[in-house]
């Protein structure tokens, strides 16, 4: 009796017909538009819900794109989703800090909540935009700016939530960990790699703001706000690139049993204090985050009371993002992410500036490549240069063989010391006599285990 009182309920739900503004229809937003298109009788059977793509605003509205709308659909004029009380929901898919800001700033005083995957506008006027949000009593949600199609987001701020978080190390980057991965396995320069990445579409024809660190940052920001509770700055983390990486320090490390990876790292103490950065990372080949190759991503967490748990998937493209950005149109209709946004406490930045790390006084093992000159004493220099700076060596390695100015590359790896200590050791490597050229200098990070 039970069950068919149950199916006959069911059965027999109304529908509710939500109303959706697209401002943006590149890449994602194309995607996304695909989806409600396609998908509209499959969500409406699993939620009740029937998602109705009202209208999808953009610049320009006479190119060829993936997906072909309804007539009618597409319009250069953004006041044809804002005017429009019908629509419930806008999502903003335009990128940049400019006019998407303002478009979202106008969506939320219309009275619409916003859905949006533009990590670069979160990471920079966040706090702008929250604020502006629980003014006008409506929310934002944001799970596609992460980590593309892995729900990184609400894992966070829902299944985690019992949890302090201690730390978390991320690969952020699908066109970064494609160019190392490339690097690592065919030995390959990173030019090499890079145009391989271009040329399957994992790295845009200007792959600065992705090889220099800045997307990783835009995401780390986002991530480590939520997982902390503070209003992070762009500002607070420390970023670092896979520019200037050498294959042959990769085959090096490899010797010495690391993985070179570009790491998103957040870390909290007992005493509250935050370290935010990005940075080439070695970590051990039995690492999980080691084993994540190619364009993916991963997120390491570490809670009190969960461990560590990990979180794998495509952290890019048309579809995974989009599907992000859909199942957060899903969440803002049904009503579950006005709740959860508003609950969304952040400690104010006056109280935070002060706990921001400076990189300087992290601590960290590191790996150190010089160029030795064939000559007596090199050892007894270089090893009396890193103990002065209170740096104790760990390891190392020479091959055997002649490089420039009769030359042989020695690896060095280092216990535990601060960052200052290392800078300063890496300016005084560079002046002697019995070395040639500047020494190479890469972090060596110790993920630490699940001990729970």
């Amino acid at each position: 009796m039970t069950e068919k009182a149950g199916m006959t309920i069911g059965a027999f739900m109304a529908e509710k017909q939500v109303k959706v503004g697209l401002a943006g229809f590149g890449t994602v937003g194309c995607g996304v538009a695909k989806l409600i298109l396609e998908e509209a009788d499959s969500i409406a059977a699993k939620t009740g819900l029937r998602l109705e793509l009202a209208c999808v605003v953009d610049i320009d509205i006479e190119s060829d794109r993936p997906v072909k709308l309804p007539d009618g659909i597409l319009t250069n004029d953004i006041n044809r989703l804002l005017n429009d009380d019908t629509i419930q929901i806008g999502v903003e898919l335009i990128g940049g800090t400019g006019t998407a800001k303002e478009v979202q700033l106008k969506m939320l005083r219309a009275g619409k909540d916003v859905v949006t995957a533009n990590k670069a506008l979160l990471a920079v006027h966040g706090n702008e935009l929250y604020e502006a949000a629980h003014k006008n009593n409506r929310c934002i949600a944001f799970e596609g700016s992460c980590a593309g199609g892995i729900p990184i987001v609400s894992a966070i701020r829902t299944g985690l939530t019992a949890n302090n978080i201690t730390a978390m190390y991320g690969i952020v980057n699908g066109t970064c960990n494609y160019i190392l991965s490339e690097m690592t396995s065919k030995d390959e320069d990173f030019s090499e790699a890079l145009a391989q990445a271009q040329n399957k579409g994992y790295a845009e024809a200007d792959p600065a703001l992705d090889i220099s660190g800045g997307d990783s940052a835009h995401k780390l920001a986002i991530l480590a706000s939520i997982a902390f509770g503070y209003e992070i700055a762009l500002s607070d983390i420390f970023v670092e690139g896979i520019e200037s990486i050498s294959k042959n320090d990769i085959r090096y490390g490899g010797e010495m049993g690391y993985t070179l990876k570009l790491l998103a790292i957040g870390q909290k103490d007992k005493e509250g204090r935050v370290s935010l950065r990005i940075h080439p990372s070695f970590i051990a080949k039995d690492s999980p985050l080691a084993r994540v190759s190619g364009p993916f991503n991963a997120v390491s967490i570490f809670g009190n009371a969960v461990g560590q748990v990990m979180y794998y998937g495509r952290g890019a493209g048309m579809m995974p993002t989009a599907s992000a950005v859909v199942a957060d149109i899903v969440d803002v209709a049904i009503g579950n992410s006005a709740t959860t946004f508003r609950h969304l406490h952040l400690k104010p930045r006056s109280e935070v500036e002060s706990l921001i790390e400076n990189i300087d006084n992290c601590v960290s093992r590191f790996y150190i490549r010089v160029l030795a000159k064939d000559q007596p004493g090199v050892v007894a220099s270089y090893g009396k240069t890193l103990g002065d700076h209170q740096i104790s060596i760990s390891g190392a390695l020479q091959h055997e063989g002649s490089g420039p100015d009769n030359t042989v590359p020695v690896v060095i790896t280092t216990h535990p010391t601060q960052q200052k200590n290392v800078t300063a050791a890496l300016g005084e490597l560079a002046e002697l006599d019995v070395l040639s050229g500047k020494p190479v200098c890469i972090r060596i990070v110790d993920i630490p285990e699940d001990n729970n």
